[in-house]
């Protein structure tokens, strides 16, 4: 996760969990869900993103970009709400790459709120969140975080209830 992402962690006490964790993550059984606002928004209600990433270094630092030498990089998308200029969208990253989400949204023309590496700043930071996750554990262990403060202006602006 990034550092500016909120949201759900998981975090192993014992080897054996730690890797059981490992081997749900590299096999993408482990089910992660985000909430992103972001500026505009598509015109659809549902779509997924097929864009590969590759890292790109200069003398100003790393980002990484969409380019079609990358690895292969997919997330699905669903508008849960929207305002005159932002949308709430439900994320799910097929595959797990560095700043996938935020690559993904400011590629089809609609950056995450306060994202300054892909889009611009905001007061409030990243409006990015680890909104859940599941682990496929006996029982499944599912954890889901609630919007840190400086997210939930602008989702209530998109149509949150605070539930």
């Amino acid at each position: 996760m990034d550092t500016e992402t909120s949201g759900c962690l998981a975090i192993a006490l014992r080897k054996q969990p730690l890797l059981a964790m490992q081997q749900a993550f590299a096999s993408r059984t482990a089910q992660k869900t985000y909430w992103a606002v972001v500026q505009g928004g598509p015109k659809d209600d549902t779509g997924e993103i097929d864009l590969p990433l590759v890292k790109q270094t200069d003398r100003s630092g790393w980002r990484m970009i969409t380019s079609e030498k990358g690895t292969p990089a997919r997330t699905s998308w669903r508008v849960l709400g929207r305002s005159d200029s932002l949308c709430w969208l439900e994320l799910h990253l097929h595959t797990g790459r560095t700043h996938q989400a935020r690559v993904h949204c400011a590629a089809m023309g609609w950056p995450i709120v306060g994202d300054t590496l892909y889009g611009a700043p905001h007061p409030e930071g990243l409006h990015l969140l680890a909104r859940s996750l599941t682990l496929p554990f006996t029982p499944p262990v599912k954890a889901v975080a609630p919007p840190r403060k400086g997210m939930q202006a602008a989702l209530q602006a998109c149509g949150w209830n605070c539930g």
